[in-house]
């Protein structure tokens, strides 16, 4: 009984477009399915689970839906590449297919000129502003990633691509941290390199060169990953520690 009460909340749930709304109160919702308290609490243990709904205490408590969104895809994907012992190169031999895939159809855009390069000259600012500073100008510079990715006209291609680059970043992320911890990370002159770089491309995409801007993605996503790779290439994708958690529930 409580999986099918669960089965059609969850249909309801995926097919609203409501996020973060209550649902009915559980009285009305047993009166509604005809159950027991019992019954219908141990559905909403379920979709709880599934992360569909939150269960709040108190005066305003209830049941609150929760769509699921390009994140919480990521992090399922990732929980299931670390139970699998998926290493941190695996993953990135993935991304160096996949993102160069991105830049070149951001260059084919009809309407690149208007949608996607203002959106990587505004990153690109921010990108140099925080040059000198190890983990804000890592984060920022991985903004500039998540914009051409966005680029995908595709939504189950740019979901997927979206996932797979949050959980690399995620990964490059605790990189960074360890690495500016233990003074390692690389420096001015190696970021202002790779800023330099990613101007490169917006200058491609805006000219709508598709064949030079994937030879560039892929050379620079390349490089960069060599950093990441010499230290944790052989680690297993990290998706529970507190850090990757607190990383994948901000984005």
């Amino acid at each position: 009984m409580a999986e099918s009460i669960a089965a059609d909340l969850r249909k309801r749930i995926l097919r609203s477009e409501a996020d973060d709304v209550p649902l009915p109160r559980q009285d009305d919702l047993a009166a509604q399915y005809g159950v027991s308290g019992p019954s219908l609490r141990e559905a909403l243990r379920i979709l709880e689970a599934e992360g569909l709904i939150t269960v709040r205490r108190g005066k305003f408590g209830g049941a609150y839906v929760h769509k699921p969104s390009w994140s919480s895809a990521a992090y399922a994907f990732a929980l299931s590449l670390q139970g699998q012992g998926v290493t941190v190169a695996d993953l990135a031999a993935t991304i160096l297919i996949l993102e160069p895939m991105c830049a070149a159809a951001c260059a084919a855009r009809a309407d690149r000129a208007e949608t996607i390069v203002p959106a990587l000259e505004r990153s690109l600012a921010e990108t140099e502003a925080h040059i000198g500073d190890g983990a804000r100008y890592s984060a920022a510079a991985r903004t500039f990633h998540d914009i051409l990715v966005a680029g995908l006209d595709n939504q189950t291609m740019q979901l997927l691509v979206r996932s797979m680059v949050a959980i690399w970043s995620i990964q490059e992320q605790i990189w960074a941290e360890s690495a500016n911890a233990a003074s390692q990370y690389p420096g001015v002159d190696s970021q202002r390199e790779s800023f330099r770089t990613h101007a490169a491309l917006v200058r491609l995409i805006t000219d709508g060169d598709v064949d030079g801007v994937t030879a560039l993605a892929t050379a620079h996503l390349r490089a960069t990953q060599e950093i990441v790779l010499e230290r944790y290439g052989k680690e297993v994708v990290d998706a529970s520690s507190l850090v990757a958690v607190q990383a994948f529930k901000s984005l």
